[in-house]
């Protein structure tokens, strides 16, 4: 016998590959019961009352509410099989996989009152012996893979709740699907707390940046005189293009402080194995033999200004495009990182300011040589941008952990779902067992 056909003792093989010989195998159908909601027309809409859950309110594990609608609270007695409940697990039947994730959600008790639109598919479980919160561990898994597997092309229009029915599953004894569903469900809740601090400290960072770039708060070793007549004396304000500032601060264009330069490279010379940094007119960071900047410098696209547009703070040797902007030479009256803290904070609204059009496809070099920055005195500035990028630092540490964090629940999934790895479960005791 080859190895490719032994089975490690207490499993077996399966549809779905090998699995222990306790778990069942059984198609979607057999478990679960699946219904679309109903397509209500826009004059059907109110004011307040059910939450109408469209597909677009169904997100990755939950549910969102960036756009709402409302339908008559009466509707409960009408349509009472599409009223949701706590709990309820909801698909989107059109376009089921986005960003490599499968769109299942489960309503939160907050998600309530709601009711069914259609294209949007409410899964209930049909057999007693499955838990609903190991159930939608399980479809995330299995439904995304049966998609994939059953689609035609690169998209995924629709779902067939037919062909649904027809997906098979993995299904262990009740007590270990409990098990695994209390273990996957404190990751989530781990998750859920990292994203909720990284959201916190995102807020906290943004309304100090506001403050100290404007001068509305300053740090208190600036914000009183230190010498002669005035010492200890609580420093004033006056009034600039910018509005009310500090009255050690100036105001200057960006031209009269930075030297600002565009590239010579076009795309077509990027080189996959490239030495050096090339920045293009996108996020992406592509790669060149050359470079013909080193050093300190702030960069921008020339076009697609905000929708492609791109800020960094570097330093070292790098290329960079013909229609992208280098902006360097920071001397004494400013320091390079307090300067891309406030070219990136305010870039765009100022050069939105500039232009009667509702989107800015190009910028030109004037409208960057002439934008306005609040030059506080150049120490002010350091402690300003190291507090900044204190706070930077400290989410992006939080964002590597919630990473590794969702690829460690990515991992226990793949490992409990398919029952390589076992969790410790109490057995439930039946008659037959000796149980009373």
């Amino acid at each position: 016998m080859s190895t490719i056909d032994l089975v490690p003792d207490g499993f077996k093989k399966s549809d779905v590959g090998v699995i222990p010989k306790t778990w069942d195998i059984k198609p979607f159908g057999e478990c679960f019961n699946i219904i679309a909601g109903l397509g209500f027309g826009k004059s059907e809409y109110t004011q307040s009352g059910l939450n109408l859950l469209r597909i677009d309110n169904v997100s990755y594990g939950k549910v969102i509410w960036d756009s709402i609608a409302y339908l008559p609270e009466n509707y409960v007695n009408k349509y009472p099989h599409l009223i949701l409940q706590a709990g309820d697990l909801l698909l989107a039947l059109n376009r089921p996989i986005t960003n490599g994730k499968l769109k299942l959600a489960k309503l939160a008790p907050h998600d309530l009152p709601s009711i069914l639109y259609q294209r949007v598919g409410k899964i209930s479980t049909s057999d007693k012996n499955i838990d609903l919160n190991f159930a939608f561990f399980l479809l995330t898994k299995f439904i995304k893979l049966f998609v994939e597997e059953s689609a035609v092309g690169t998209d995924q229009p629709f779902i067939s709740t037919t062909k649904l029915k027809k997906c098979v599953l993995p299904i262990p004894p009740k007590e270990e699907q409990t098990a695994i569903a209390n273990a996957l469900s404190d990751v989530d809740a781990l998750l859920t707390e990292l994203e909720n601090l990284i959201t916190k400290k995102q807020a906290i960072k943004t309304a100090t940046m506001q403050q100290l770039l404007t001068g509305k708060t300053r740090l208190p070793q600036f914000a009183t005189y230190t010498e002669g007549a005035d010492e200890g004396k609580r420093k004033g304000t006056k009034s600039s293009e910018l509005g009310k500032i500090p009255e050690d601060w100036d105001v200057e264009k960006i031209g009269s402080v930075v030297s600002i330069t565009t590239g010579s490279r076009n795309t077509q010379d990027k080189l996959s194995s490239g030495k050096y940094p090339f920045f293009v007119r996108s996020q992406t960071i592509e790669r060149i033999d050359t470079y013909s900047f080193d050093g300190e410098a702030v960069l921008t696209a020339g076009d697609g200004v905000g929708t492609g547009k791109i800020f960094h703070y570097i330093n070292g040797k790098f290329d960079y495009h013909q229609r992208v902007y280098l902006m360097h030479n920071f001397g004494d009256r400013i320091d390079g990182y307090y300067f891309y803290i406030y070219f990136s904070n305010f870039f765009y609204d100022r050069i939105m300011s500039m232009t009667a059009k509702s989107s800015v496809d190009s910028v030109r070099r004037e409208m960057i040589a002439d934008m306005l920055i609040t030059l506080p005195p150049k120490e002010e500035q350091v402690a300003t941008a190291t507090i900044l990028s204190d706070m930077d630092n400290e989410i992006q540490t939080l964002e590597q952990r919630l990473t590794k964090t969702r690829q460690i629940k990515q991992g226990m999934m793949q490992q409990l779902l398919s029952g390589r790895t076992r969790l410790p479960f109490k057995k439930l005791e039946t008659k037959q067992d000796g149980g009373s």
